[in-house]
């Protein structure tokens, strides 16, 4: 996008701190983005080395003018060889093969979430017509999250598609189990204490079943005895579990899923001694996702309006050392959160490693590049860009919407690859 102040220079005008942008495809160029601001004379180089007769700059983004052009430049001379030995260069095919290797693992990704989307899906349509059946099925899936997750020193978590698998309403429950073993993991809980809070947080809503859809799915305000009525889901939730056979600890989380720390939550009004420890990081988990998905979705907050909500206004209802691991395990920025960068990109936080919470790998509005090929750039490997802000979805034009689609759901899942790819 270019204003009408913007202007084109020769290559031999480029100076530092001029703000250039370049009309190449993103291979054609050694540079991790088509735009930026010239910071040494290594880049310089690269840029006069493209062969190009002229350059696109941003005078309102640069901090120097163009150099006068030289008395002795000729337009017609020959282009200079393209540095492709150089070590911009040799940098850009690196960061080509990672990005290769990240689209390969966001595919892993997205086919095992589709695989635990479908095995939620039949646990809830087993839930009363074969009762061990649907234990049996939430069983293996928590001891399969269990042992990819466990047994890793890091993960990664990463946003998914819009209604991949198309199973919308098994979403929460996913969610709600995948960020609550995670943070249980952050908290060093032990391994078979965060398999039994899976197995609660995998069923931690079972009791809504018993309760009209009217009341569970109406948009507008609850009435006192609709209200009533659904904070029974917990009670019924409980007794469900009993005749599925889960163990206690599971019980307690879904008895205990919506109490808070101060005393307002229900249906017990339990303040903190009487809280379960896992049941308070199901409570934190279960409180973020409802903020980012909501039955009405015209209130959904973004990931980074709900985690900054629960720590600035709502943090005596929650554990505070599982609230400080949860905002850093998601990042200031989690997956989902669009982000204005230092350099003046767009994109969309798309995964977030919990060892570095400022540093998400973005997905880059670029129009010149194809959306299914959108560059996807890891912040840890730039040191020079930043994420200036966050900005509502609403906020942004049109085309930068579509080209990055912000999810109507946030749906996560995790990639324990990454570490593993990063320790070879």
């Amino acid at each position: 996008m270019s204003s009408s102040n913007d202007g084109y220079v020769t290559p031999a005008q480029l100076c530092i701190g001029m703000y250039v942008q370049l009309d190449l495809s993103w291979t054609e160029h050694p540079f991790t983005f088509s735009s930026f601001k010239i910071k040494n004379l290594e880049q310089i180089v690269a840029l006069q080395a493209l062969g190009l007769e002229r350059i696109q700059y941003k005078p309102a983004k640069s901090d120097s003018e163009p150099l006068k052009v030289p008395q002795d430049f000729a337009p017609g001379s020959p282009p200079a060889k393209p540095l492709d030995d150089g070590p911009l260069y040799l940098a850009k095919r690196v960061r080509i093969e990672r990005l290769l290797s990240q689209q390969a693992r966001v595919a892993a990704c997205e086919r095992e979430f589709v695989s635990s989307a479908r095995a939620v899906k039949s646990i809830n349509q087993n839930l009363f017509a074969k009762p061990e059946q649907a234990r049996t099925e939430a069983e293996t899936l928590v001891q399969a999250i269990a042992d990819s997750m466990l047994t890793e020193s890091d993960i990664a978590i990463n946003l998914m598609k819009d209604q991949v698998g198309g199973e919308d309403v098994y979403f929460h429950s996913l969610n709600v189990t995948l960020l609550s073993m995670m943070l249980a993991k952050e908290l060093k809980a032990p391994a078979e204490a965060i398999r039994l809070m899976g197995m609660g947080a995998m069923f931690h809503d079972v009791g809504k079943h018993d309760i009209p859809d009217r009341v569970v799915r109406k948009i507008e305000a609850l009435s006192k005895p609709e209200l009533s009525l659904l904070q029974q889901h917990c009670a019924y939730g409980v007794e469900t579990g009993r005749k599925l056979g889960l163990p206690a600890v599971a019980l307690l989380v879904i008895a205990q899923h919506h109490e808070y720390m101060d005393g307002s939550g229900y249906p017990k009004g339990l303040t903190g001694a009487d809280f379960n420890m896992l049941a308070r990081i199901v409570a934190i988990v279960n409180a973020y996702d409802n903020l980012c998905n909501p039955i009405k979705s015209s209130v959904a907050l973004t990931p980074h309006q709900a985690l900054s909500l629960m720590y600035a206004q709502q943090r005596v209802k929650f554990d505070a050392a599982a609230l400080t691991a949860f905002v850093r395990c998601m990042g200031i920025y989690p997956p989902g959160t669009i982000v204005v960068l230092s350099n003046d990109s767009v994109g969309m936080v798309v995964s977030v490693n919990s060892s570095k919470p400022l540093k998400p790998t973005v997905l880059i509005y670029d129009p010149q590049v194809p959306r299914d090929r959108a560059i996807l750039v890891e912040l840890e490997s730039e040191p020079d860009v930043l994420i200036s802000r966050a900005i509502k979805p609403d906020q942004l034009p049109q085309p930068i919407y579509d080209y990055l689609s912000p999810r109507r759901r946030v749906t996560y899942y995790f990639d324990a690859e990454s570490s593993r790819a990063g320790a070879q």
